[in-house]
């Protein structure tokens, strides 16, 4: 457990602080977890989380230029975490500074903007690049963009436990490193930062094939009533690692690419996510809005973020008319998707209209990320906009005639 026994202290301090952590010896050095670096964005307007290791009980002194400083003790277990009073984009390049008790024992992050941080995170279709995108030289080529910074989660990682920091590493989004990023997310991004003009974070973390309950923690399933079925499974796997028995299997892989994907970013502060998944869930119809709302909630939790953003994409159209008037596998999981939305604080892209029958990847990313940042836009920012189509709302019989009524139907 990360102790959270943290004290502020002011600038004029720092000085008589770092002298009597010099009068100790520590041995080991002093690190940050890999989720802070040089050029990343720090979310405005919230708690700068920043936590790390170092000898158990050793005193940390962690700062942000032009924001707050905080003393900290390592727990027995050598981690550490600070909580800093929020800050409000200004502009400027801040540096983060992390001081062990040796004065030599310190790590300077530089480059360290205050914005707005986003997770990008779902499967192939969320994980899809620029590179193999609709006109993708153009997009590289033009991939301009110093005020947006990118963090990629690299590999696929599951594990039966929570891990505890990421790989990766904050790059300044340039046509030499947005080659291999999420298309989606850079284009969500890219609104973003047009329209607010202030820095944009973009964390992808994505695994092509995988279905929604490796995803979410154990916190989430055990919000929704109707999974109660995943509850237990999960309740037994604890059961049997106290007893030293045989562990069952994750139900739907639940809880694994939590623990290697998403743990490691835990407890960041960020504004929201944006999610495209549900081609692996296809089987799953109707069930995949109890899935996503236990999602939402168990992300919520764990970044302690209970008014969390949470945009995702319903599934695109896919393959030619198959005389199914249900759409097969996945037109249940689109109503699933739609039913979702009664969870507060969420939003859905529709791009039933931009997918390809004939392609399970359709390449056209950037209007997928434009429909997700006009939803991030009119909710999170409040630009006065159209930002979802029209949206089934509800069906009233009236003779031999169906009344439908719509949300979301603009000026219509």
């Amino acid at each position: 457990m990360i102790m959270n026994i943290t004290r502020i202290i002011p600038a004029a301090g720092l000085a008589f602080a770092a002298l009597l952590l010099g009068l100790s010896n520590a041995s080991a050095e002093v690190s940050v977890s890999k989720i802070f670096g040089d050029h990343m964005v720090l979310q405005q307007e919230a708690p700068i989380r920043i936590w790390g290791a170092a000898d158990p009980g050793e005193q940390v002194i962690v700062g942000v230029a032009g924001g707050g400083n905080a003393l900290v003790k390592a727990d027995e277990a050598g981690r550490w975490k600070v909580e800093l009073p929020a800050m409000k984009a200004d502009g400027k390049a801040h540096t983060i500074t992390v001081q062990g008790s040796k004065e030599a024992d310190k790590v300077t992050l530089k480059d360290v903007l205050i914005g707005e941080v986003w997770l990008c995170s779902g499967q192939s279709n969320m994980e899809w690049s620029v590179r193999q995108s609709m006109n993708a030289d153009k997009e590289i080529s033009g991939a301009k963009h110093p005020q947006i910074r990118l963090f990629n989660v690299p590999g696929h990682v599951r594990n039966a436990e929570p891990m505890d920091d990421p790989r990766g590493q904050w790059q300044i989004c340039s046509p030499q490193t947005i080659s291999g990023f999420t298309a989606v997310g850079y284009s969500f991004g890219r609104e973003l930062q047009k329209s607010l003009k202030v820095p944009i974070g973009l964390v992808g973390t994505n695994w092509g094939g995988t279905r929604i309950e490796p995803w979410t923690p154990p916190v989430g399933f055990k919000s929704v009533p109707n999974l109660k079925d995943y509850v237990e499974n999960l309740d037994a796997i604890e059961a049997a690692k106290k007893s030293g028995g045989n562990r069952p299997r994750p139900k739907g892989g639940a809880v694994e690419i939590f623990n290697g994907m998403v743990a490691p970013l835990v407890p960041l502060s960020v504004r929201g996510a944006i999610w495209y998944q549900g081609e692996s869930n296809a089987g799953d119809g109707l069930r995949y809005e109890y899935l996503k709302e236990a999602l939402v909630n168990g992300w919520r939790s764990v970044f302690k973020n209970d008014k969390l953003s949470f945009y995702w994409v319903q599934l695109a159209n896919f393959q030619g008319p198959n005389g199914n008037p249900a759409g097969g596998g996945w037109g249940p999981v689109r109503e699933g998707q739609r039913r979702a939305l009664r969870v507060p604080g969420t939003g859905m892209a529709v791009i039933i209209d931009i997918g390809d029958a004939r392609d399970i990847h359709p390449r056209n990313k950037q209007d997928v990320g434009k429909r997700l940042a006009l939803w991030a836009l009119a909710k999170d920012y409040g630009k006065e906009i159209v930002y979802s189509g029209p949206l089934y709302k509800s069906m009233k019989k009236e003779g031999d005639s169906i009344r439908i009524s719509f949300d979301h139907v603009g000026s219509g």
